[in-house]
């Protein structure tokens, strides 16, 4: 699975993109942020606190949070885009 991070998600990161092979148990967008929150102590446990702050796109389409995945799918990961 390709994972891409933009804006501040990429910034704490500290790296734009990356590939994973997360457990059968992610099953959903959801699962895929639990899981990469407690992947690492500090920068993704950081990163992920607050998902309701960061917005999904699987194959780019906007996702929800119990979107299901599958394997090769890519998923980004962003802010909230506001428009003016």
């Amino acid at each position: 699975m390709r994972l891409l991070y933009f804006a501040w998600l990429r910034e704490r990161l500290g790296r734009a993109e990356e590939e994973v092979t997360p457990p059968p148990s992610v099953e959903t967008v959801a699962d895929l942020m639990a899981w990469l929150g407690a992947r690492e102590a500090g920068r993704t446990t950081a990163a992920f606190a607050e998902p309701g702050l960061i917005r999904a796109a699987v194959n780019q389409e906007f996702a929800g949070p119990g979107t299901r995945l599958a394997p090769g799918d890519e998923v980004a990961f962003f802010p909230p885009v506001t428009g003016g």
